[in-house]
């Protein structure tokens, strides 16, 4: 509103160089030519999709020849999945995802050889080079050519930087028609090139090898993906697995380059190109509604873009018989928790925990939401019930015993929470994190402290730039009475952690020891200005006013 009212006297707006152009009559009488591109500019940067098209389009309506308008338009359009970005994109040959949009419309209107030749065109500039081959490939398939298409990814999928990519859609393309023994050979290829295969791709490689006769090892597959306690497990479990396994996944070339624009868009944004993974997730969805690995994607960079809103109402499109349908009501109901509606986000968790009794993970997400907002009893008791639901814990589980550890030590069960500690680090010995906690509150009652020491030592050298663990350390040092090695741990933690309150509180108290009162009482004073908990600040009034006895006690 602000912006509009600011735009009320203008006449021009500039062009793509950033020169003055006249505006139309009517929109110098109005003003609103020129207001709605102001509020549409700034609610796209916001990622307001749906006022961004909005004012962009009215914008466009009566300045249709500006080509900066055109193109904000398109994109606005684009990405709030209206229809008038097809238009829009005939009148941008340049732009690279205008020729995505129109790829796919051609795709999806079976006109193969003009996709073709649009897959052709497009320039083999930035991240979208990536796809061309893969493209070129489904619209050889559509028609009919699946020796060319495949002929065109061999080479690609055998060597090369995307041999992966390459491989899993030579496989795809393979089984679409029926080939499951080369739709097999292909997938190991896609297989061997991912150590640690991500969701998607062990979900579409189960599929073709049960199809090639493989049942074992695609079972062994999805068995791997549900050996951890990760949301995306429930992708992996009945019933999803059963539809996994029995439903080709791929029906045709407009699901075949949806997933590859999902792949791609995936990467993308675990290199922070948000605003790219979105656009690609918005074109899969263009070809192939309501796909889940599309709505996931961008629900993930509207949850980034702070939009949660809009992130909650997208993950409601993941029907209740995808796979991800699990993976999106855990999310939701994260969602939900930060946008403080907890009611929902607790029905939404009693659903899934009634429906799937036998699983943690709806539990576990319970606890974790408890746990972020200090009701810590709530917390423990949640996890008491994911733990219960596990018949065997092992390594992968040491995170649920940790979790209830905290909870447990911040509700005043100790006992409970250092068997936790322990039980976690029988589990996966190495975790740095659970050493720090266990060595540190060791530390603070004076118990244990050679072992404390030596688990921190550890802890150390995993994480040496993690200012919390040189603090631990510190503290089982002073606490040991080693001054010196306090002093030298706890400055070096206040250099990696300078605005954390317990850190400066207790270099103050090693400088006391020493006998540095006037550096102690300045640590001191330092960690009031950080917010410390209210207890701890009366602790610090305390020690300013009266300093500390000798030897320290706390």
């Amino acid at each position: 509103m602000l912006l509009t009212a600011c735009a009320a006297g203008a006449s021009d707006v500039a062009d793509r160089s950033g020169r003055i152009v006249p505006m139309s009559g009517e929109a110098t009488a109005t003003g609103t030519v020129f207001g709605n591109f102001l509020v549409g500019r700034f609610a796209a940067d916001e990622q307001d999709t749906r006022v961004a098209a909005d004012n962009m389009l009215s914008a466009l309506r009566v300045e249709p020849n500006q080509l900066d308008l055109v193109q904000r338009a398109f994109l606005a359009a684009v990405m709030d999945g209206r229809p008038e970005a097809l238009r829009l994109a005939r009148r941008l040959p340049e732009n690279y995802a205008a020729q995505l949009v129109l790829f796919g419309a051609d795709i999806t209107g079976a006109r193969w050889e003009r996709a073709e030749t649009r897959a052709r065109s497009i320039g083999r500039q930035g991240p979208v080079q990536t796809l061309q081959p893969v493209m070129m490939a489904w619209a050889l398939s559509g028609r009919g050519q699946v020796d060319q298409a495949i002929g065109l990814l061999r080479p690609l999928a055998e060597q090369g930087r995307f041999r992966a990519l390459n491989a899993l859609h030579a496989a795809l393309i393979a089984d679409v028609a029926n080939r499951p023994r080369e739709a097999e050979r292909f997938v190991r290829l896609a297989l061997a090139g991912q150590p640690e295969p991500t969701l998607r791709l062990s979900q579409l490689a189960a599929g073709i090898l049960n199809r090639a006769g493989r049942t074992q090892e695609a079972v062994r597959l999805l068995d791997q993906l549900a050996e951890t306690h990760d949301e995306l497990a429930l992708a992996a479990l009945e019933p999803a697995r059963s539809v996994v396994l029995s439903q080709r996944a791929i029906q045709g070339p407009a699901d075949g380059v949806a997933e590859a624009y999902v792949a791609l868009g995936s990467a993308l944004r675990g290199q922070g190109l948000e605003e790219l993974a979105g656009l690609l997730a918005r074109l899969a969805l263009r070809l192939r509604p309501n796909f889940g690995p599309a709505i996931l994607l961008l629900a993930d960079t509207m949850t980034e873009g702070e939009q949660l809103e809009a992130a909650i109402a997208m993950l409601g499109n993941v029907r209740p018989d995808d796979p991800l349908y699990g993976p999106a009501q855990l999310r939701r109901a994260g969602l939900l928790d930060r946008l403080d509606r907890l009611t929902e986000a607790e029905r939404i968790l009693a659903e899934m925990t009634a429906a799937l009794p036998q699983l943690p993970q709806p539990t576990t997400r319970l606890g974790d939401i408890l746990r972020r907002r200090g009701r810590f009893v709530e917390a423990a008791a949640a996890y008491d019930s994911s733990i219960a639901r596990i018949e065997q814990p092992r390594e992968f589980d040491w995170p649920l015993f940790y979790a209830r550890g905290i909870a447990r030590e911040r509700s005043g069960n100790w006992p409970g929470a250092e068997a936790d500690f322990l039980r976690a680090l029988q589990l996966s010995p190495d975790q740095p994190y659970v050493m720090n906690y266990l060595a540190y509150t060791w530390a603070d009652q004076g118990v244990n402290l050679d072992r404390a020491r030596r688990m921190l030592e550890e802890a150390s050298q995993q994480r040496p730039q993690d200012g919390n663990i040189a603090d631990s350390l510190g503290w089982v040092l002073f606490r040991m009475g080693d001054i010196p090695g306090a002093i030298r741990q706890l400055e070096r933690a206040v250099e990696l952690e300078p605005r954390n309150s317990t850190v400066n509180d207790h270099l103050g108290d090693v400088y006391w020891a020493a006998g540095r009162q006037s550096e102690a009482r300045f640590q001191w004073r330092r960690a009031l200005t950080m917010d410390p908990e209210p207890a701890e600040a009366a602790r610090l009034q305390a020690k300013l006013a009266g300093g500390l006895p000798m030897p320290v006690s706390r």
